[in-house]
């Protein structure tokens, strides 16, 4: 008896604990969604009072939701337009996070490695090569037997930050793309071009599922999917393969101003990898409430400096010192 009495008190003594964790609430951002994951369950360990439920909805979603403040933070890859600030209820800060690649991947035969320039990847898109053994890409890959098959563009079909750096990066390299199809989260694309998929996870599962799909997604997911991606031409002519080192070079080149909303593609650095991009938690600088507010700061804090150490493992590039000191202070402004 006396042993089932103390199992139900130890057991109400859990739900109790339970009870009283603190729920943080964010959406946002499909492109960091794997080191984010990763962050909320190393920090669980660290503050085991509070628990971050993180909904990966896309950044035009985490930037709805962050100005409507049904979340308590939103999450984008693309920073928020100055129109969409003056919608908020009050100032919203950009805290980068971590820097990524958004890589192009394909599905042909054998997936070979290929190399891709931006004229060629605009007119991808523009619709105005269809085929994989198209003379432009045969150029660029002289050694790479070609099928003459139809190239099935994939593109996002939600509100996308990865849309966002992939569009900024056509706009900043083809007038052509940047008069007509522009840049943003949720673009116009070029009718009758290619198959919408929802998140970095839907762009990959399609370009795995479909033979002579080609689409854009952050490295991890090209990664997770065992799927192959391009080289690509940079500003200074050389043919760069994405990854850790490539996105840093690209990253060390970035103009950041006080609000920390910046650009780092087609970044003119001669290891830079073209189509890189930072990522953004997005929060209030008053927070409504005191205690979750506090719980923030104190997150923010940690993933900015042992969060940090866990981004080269899921293939992100981690904030330079530096950086990461601005952040601290900026970080350091939050009210609650």
């Amino acid at each position: 008896m006396k042993k089932l009495i103390l199992l139900l008190l130890g057991g109400g003594l859990f739900a109790a604990q339970t009870n009283a964790q603190m729920l943080i609430n964010g959406a946002g951002a499909t492109f960091p969604y794997p080191i984010y994951s990763k962050w909320f369950d190393e920090y669980a360990k660290v503050d085991p009072s509070v628990r971050f439920n993180y909904q990966s909805i896309g950044s035009g979603g985490g930037q709805k939701q962050i100005i409507a403040r049904t979340v308590d933070f939103g999450a984008s890859d693309g920073p928020m337009s100055d129109d969409n600030l003056a919608k908020a209820p009050g100032k919203i800060l950009h805290v980068p996070s971590v820097a990524g690649a958004v890589v192009i991947t394909y599905n042909l035969p054998d997936n070979p490695k290929l190399k891709l320039d931006s004229d060629t990847l605009v007119n991808i898109y523009l619709g105005n090569i269809t085929k994989w053994n198209d003379p432009k890409i045969a150029a660029l890959n002289p050694d790479v037997k070609l099928p003459a098959v139809d190239i099935i563009v994939v593109h996002r079909s939600d509100g996308s930050g990865t849309s966002f750096i992939f569009t900024d990066y056509l706009s900043s390299v083809n007038r052509a793309w940047a008069d007509t199809v522009g840049k943003g989260t949720s673009v116009k694309w070029p009718a009758g071009i290619g198959v919408g998929a929802k998140g970095n996870e839907g762009v990959a599962g399609q370009v795995k599922q479909l033979p002579g799909a080609i689409g854009y997604v952050e490295l991890i997911y090209a990664n997770q999917n065992k799927l192959p991606f391009a080289d690509l031409k940079n500003a200074a002519g050389n043919f760069i393969t994405p990854s850790i080192e490539s996105v840093t070079a690209a990253l060390a080149t970035a103009k950041i101003p006080d609000d920390f909303r910046f650009s780092m593609v087609n970044a003119p650095g001669e290891q830079a990898y073209p189509i890189s991009g930072a990522t953004w938690l997005l929060v209030y600088q008053h927070q409504k409430d005191a205690a979750k507010g506090k719980k923030m700061v104190e997150f923010l804090n940690w993933a900015l400096t042992k969060g940090e150490t866990v981004a080269p493992s899921l293939d992100y590039a981690p904030l330079p010192e530096n950086v990461q000191q601005r952040v601290r202070d900026l970080i350091g402004t939050i009210k609650y």
